[in-house]
């Protein structure tokens, strides 16, 4: 089994399905992470000046995916402004890591996310995993990422309605321990990117997975959705 994590961000991929990567790894399954945007150079006038910064962050990224078992590979579309570039080429970008990686489970952003990175990598991904017939892909499961799922604007083709569950209760630890190679990302409680928000959302999610049906679909998104749940 191969697995395939399409991000838009480094950290997301620890803050949306670090848990359920990491137990794709220890039950010996490759796992593969593709970033496709630095993720700071929006905080910057120039872009320049965010060159160390970028190669810090993907320092913590690789040190992050070694502690989930995946390997990472990083791409250079503009940060928090995937809408100035043609759709066409993060879709012919993820299309690539496809056929390198030749995934049976893909996961990605939920659509309704409140980050326009996040919206349009799942679309271009959703496009770069349509049916086809030399294709080999099983699942495409898209994923909450705190901080950005939540604060979407609300509404009823957009919220995030899982309708599969993961049990990470063996593998939560090894999230967290990735999670923290982000240090610069984390933020201090109340904000929702905390190792103790992140801990208290699985748990929350495992009581709601307790009387939620599983693996059906969902009327609104032609994929699964999942969520990392601890019992």
């Amino acid at each position: 089994m191969t697995v395939l994590c399409i991000v838009a961000h480094p950290d997301d991929e620890v803050l949306g399905v670090g848990g359920t990567l990491a137990r794709h790894a220890e039950e010996g399954e490759d796992v593969h992470i593709c970033i496709l945007s630095d993720g700071v150079t929006s905080r910057y006038d120039d872009t320049n000046a965010a060159t160390e910064e970028i190669e810090d962050r993907r320092g913590n990224a690789r040190q992050a995916c070694d502690a989930l078992g995946a390997t990472v590979n990083f791409y250079g579309f503009p940060d928090n402004r995937f809408d100035t570039v043609p759709l066409l080429d993060i879709v012919q970008t993820i299309e690539k890591e496809i056929k390198r990686c030749d995934p049976d489970i893909v996961y990605t952003h939920h659509y309704g996310d409140l980050n326009v990175d996040h919206e349009l990598a799942c679309q271009a991904t959703v496009t770069a995993t349509r049916p086809l017939q030399s294709s080999n892909i099983e699942q495409v499961l898209a994923f909450e990422t705190l901080s950005a799922s939540e604060w979407s604007t609300p509404a009823s083709d957009n919220a995030f309605q899982p309708t599969m569950f993961v049990d990470v209760s063996n593998h939560l630890d090894r999230k967290i321990a990735a999670l923290t190679k982000y240090e610069n990302e984390l933020r201090a409680s109340p904000h929702p990117r905390t190792t103790e928000t992140v801990r208290d959302n699985a748990a929350v999610w495992g009581q709601r997975a307790a009387s939620t049906p599983q693996n059906h679909s969902n009327c609104f998104v032609p994929f699964d959705v999942t969520r990392e749940r601890i019992l």
